[in-house]
């Protein structure tokens, strides 16, 4: 059963901070209900990409690295109104499209695997963006992470993202040990259904984003508290943690501009306007 809040979880008598399971089965029987509990606090997880086609999520996820997902939303309206398919995007001018995704950082090692993984799509793919792991992690700045996103989101094919906050969380609730994505990836795929790799993901991501941040997570606001064998390792004060939320469990806009119907947040607001510069 999932409480309300961390507070109501931690401050009823009786409470007792949860252990790592010492066998195997006991993991698996930990994870699977934590599974379930964020699945309650979270029904309506997503992806946080807006994203309207395998293509578009693909490029997006790309340009996700080492920058948030809002600032991706933000700038990809304008990419793909200018370079909508593999094709064009394969054939766009350096320079052009370097401006056009600065805002994301990094920006010339970015368009530099857009341009190669398009031309990659138009050359190798008749411009069809594959939906197999073996062939999307050939294309030029895509790894297990990105292409575990593109097949779980774009072609239903079950897979584990493990991005920073997956990791953190997986540590926290002893489900692994190691830093190693690939290691994290196949050590949680033992504990869940296959079937649930790609909603788990999604749970653990909003949960990471919203509750259980990386230098203070809100411990004491958060509703699977009695189920965290790292709880305490936050602020623990109902009221002190409460402030510590984010997006819609902190009343804030979310990441995506188009959010799904189900979202219970408010959408994020569009790139603001550039600078008029006088002259």
């Amino acid at each position: 059963m999932v409480t309300s809040g961390g507070s109501q979880a931690a401050g009823r008598p009786g409470f007792k901070k949860a252990k790592v399971p010492a066998t195997h089965t006991g993991l698996v029987r930990q994870a699977r209900k934590i599974n379930r509990a964020l699945a309650e606090v979270y029904p309506y997880a997503h992806p946080e990409l807006d994203f309207r086609n395998p293509f578009e999520l693909l490029v997006a996820t790309v340009l996700s690295a080492q920058t948030t997902d809002l600032r991706v939303n933000q700038t990809t309206p304008a990419l793909f109104a200018k370079y909508p398919t593999p094709e064009d995007l394969a054939a766009a001018n350096p320079e052009e499209l370097e401006e056009v995704i600065r805002p994301t950082g990094f920006f010339r090692a970015k368009a530099r695997s857009l341009l190669g993984l398009s031309a990659a799509l138009r050359d190798r793919f008749d411009g069809e963006v594959p939906g197999r792991l073996e062939d999307l992690v050939t294309l030029p700045g895509v790894g297990r992470k990105t292409a575990n996103v593109v097949l779980g989101n774009a072609f239903g094919v079950p897979g584990i993202t493990v991005d920073t906050h997956f990791g953190r969380l997986a540590r926290r609730f002893g489900w692994t040990g190691s830093d190693d994505p690939v290691k994290v990836e196949h050590e949680v795929g033992e504990l869940v259904p296959k079937s649930e790799w790609t909603m788990l993901s999604h749970r653990v991501v909003f949960h990471g984003r919203r509750i259980c941040h990386s230098r203070r997570p809100a411990c004491g606001a958060c509703p699977i508290a009695e189920l965290c064998p790292s709880y305490g390792e936050g602020e623990t004060d109902p009221v002190k943690a409460e402030k510590l939320l984010k997006y819609e469990k902190g009343g804030q806009p979310g990441q995506r501009l188009s959010p799904p119907p189900d979202y219970p947040g408010q959408p994020a607001p569009p790139a603001p306007a550039p600078a008029v510069r006088e002259g």
